[in-house]
């Protein structure tokens, strides 16, 4: 079983034994509200995350994430969550811009 843990969100644990799915699906399958614009499709930012630990446990970055990292709206320690799978644990952060009004981020 691998874990991503959502750092800002009280360090939210989101357990996950399909690694099929992208991160995006496994936040709202384990109803956390995500941002994504584009229905998840690699359309936008608005689903980007802030990796903290486990870069090695990501799948490889796709064409979409390149585009938005030569516009450089995605940084380097950046990925769409639509976009992402997981191998292994890791922890992430939602940034300021793809924070939700509703709901309650910590630092």
């Amino acid at each position: 079983m691998v874990k991503i843990v959502i750092e800002n969100l009280g360090k939210k644990e989101l357990l996950v034994n399909d690694l099929s799915q992208s991160v995006l699906w496994q936040a709202h399958h384990h109803f956390v509200d995500w941002m994504h614009a584009c229905g998840g499709k690699g359309r936008c930012t608005t689903c980007k995350m802030m990796i903290v630990a486990g870069n090695e446990n990501l799948s490889a970055v796709t064409e979409a994430e390149m585009k938005y990292r030569r516009q450089q709206t995605l940084g380097e320690n950046e990925r769409l969550a639509c976009q992402t799978l997981v191998s292994g644990d890791i922890v992430v952060r939602i940034p300021d811009e793809n924070k939700f009004p509703h709901m309650k981020y910590s630092e």
